[in-house]
């Protein structure tokens, strides 16, 4: 997403959708697993048994969802959506893994509520949500994470300082409605902040390695309440493999040779290297009425990875660059010239690897030869690449 951009109704639906199905999973599932494990430990002071519960406060409380969706629908920038979206699904995963690790009950009993809207809501409250899910809150972290977006959305002092003043309440709202402890709100208040911090706005570099990091997560989180507990673990540490990779720019952490990768490779990475099969498999479906080669000059052509009778489409001979890293080479291209310049898939190329790859094209090209240059999906990597010889040959 670009900084500044106007967002579409359906950008907003799908991080909404988002938000809203990885919530559901990681929070429910971090619920019933602490339920069904008997959790009874707390963190509560003793001085918190003197807590009063004033049932008024789940108004403040049932407000938080109001304020969420507010924010996602009426934030201006495409930034400002991508920023809050993903610092909103972060503090959701981080707290999800802790409720897992971690579970804990609140201390005490809620009292009986005979106020009419206040029974209500906390009927309604009781219906998605069990004594779980303590420390950090996730209630507290949302309001930190919302009081930038809406704030930004208001001119006026006063109705910043009502803002202001009304998330504040919310946060409380967790101790007097007996929803949370003194240290959740802490803990909820330092995740928010910590959110903050890792994702920045202003950045248009596609954050891959945060991804695969809530990937990773939530596939702890689903895998610790429905999977053996050796696949969680693998799932998770492959993931966050694949994020540590992207994290460091590493361009070669499948070992890709001559196009083929490593059995163990293959082992490690699986489930990230299933997901680019199957996306491929996707493209190849969703594109089988296009030629899946596209000639851009009398020697160069571009595309994606090709099935094995696709590659009968290419010039005789022609050198193959594969820029691709996460698919094995079509064995019918092994034969051709080949050489493999390994890039990572969304994020930028670095420009010092930009321009060896043009060099070694202008190498083939003024050689005489033709060439077919590819990545897996042939959307992107291919076509920068492609554009760049284009612009330094004009």
């Amino acid at each position: 997403m670009e900084p500044g951009v106007a967002v579409t109704a359906r950008q907003r639906l799908v991080h909404v959708g988002i938000n809203g199905l990885v919530f559901s999973l990681c929070y429910l599932l971090a619920n019933a697993l602490a339920q069904q494990r008997g959790t009874t430990r707390h963190i509560a002071f003793a001085w918190e048994a003197h807590t009063p519960f004033w049932p008024w406060m789940v108004l403040p409380y049932a407000s938080s969802g109001i304020l969420l969706c507010a924010a996602m629908w009426l934030v201006p920038s495409q930034d400002g959506l991508r920023v809050l979206s993903l610092r909103l699904l972060l503090a959701t995963v981080l707290a999800a893994l802790v409720f897992v690790l971690w579970p804990l009950q609140f201390s005490g009993q809620r009292p009986p509520v005979a106020e009419p809207i206040p029974a209500a809501l906390f009927r309604a409250l009781a219906l998605v949500d069990a004594p779980y899910n303590q420390f950090p809150s996730l209630h507290v972290a949302f309001c930190v994470l919302l009081w930038a977006p809406l704030r930004d959305l208001l001119a006026a002092p006063w109705a910043r300082a009502l803002l202001g003043g009304w998330l504040l309440l919310t946060a409380l709202s967790t101790l007097f409605t007996y929803q949370h402890q003194a240290l959740d709100v802490v803990g909820g208040g330092l995740l928010g902040l910590a959110c903050i911090r890792v994702v920045r706005p202003g950045r248009s570099e596609a954050p891959v390695a945060l991804v695969y990091l809530l990937a990773g997560g939530v596939a702890g989180v689903v895998g610790s309440a429905l999977w053996p507990a050796a696949l969680t673990l693998y799932l998770v540490a492959s993931l966050w493999l694949v994020a540590l990779a992207y994290a460091r720019g590493n361009r070669h952490f499948l070992h890709k040779t001559q196009g083929r990768i490593p059995w163990w490779v293959c082992c490690v990475y699986a489930p990230y290297l299933l997901g680019y099969r199957l996306t491929w498999w996707a493209v190849v479906w969703r594109g089988r009425q296009h030629a899946p080669v596209r000639q851009i000059t009398a020697q160069l052509w571009i595309g994606r990875r090709l099935r094995h009778a696709e590659a009968a489409q290419l010039p005789p001979g022609c050198t193959v660059f594969d820029l691709a890293h996460e698919l094995g080479e079509t064995p019918a291209l092994r034969s051709h010239p080949y050489q493999h310049f390994p890039l990572l898939d969304i994020v930028a190329p670095p420009a010092a690897v930009v321009q060896d790859i043009v060099a070694a094209l202008r190498r083939e090209t003024a050689a005489g030869r033709c060439v077919y240059l590819h990545c897996a999906m042939g959307l992107r990597r291919s076509v920068v690449i492609a554009n760049d010889f284009m612009s330094q040959n004009l």
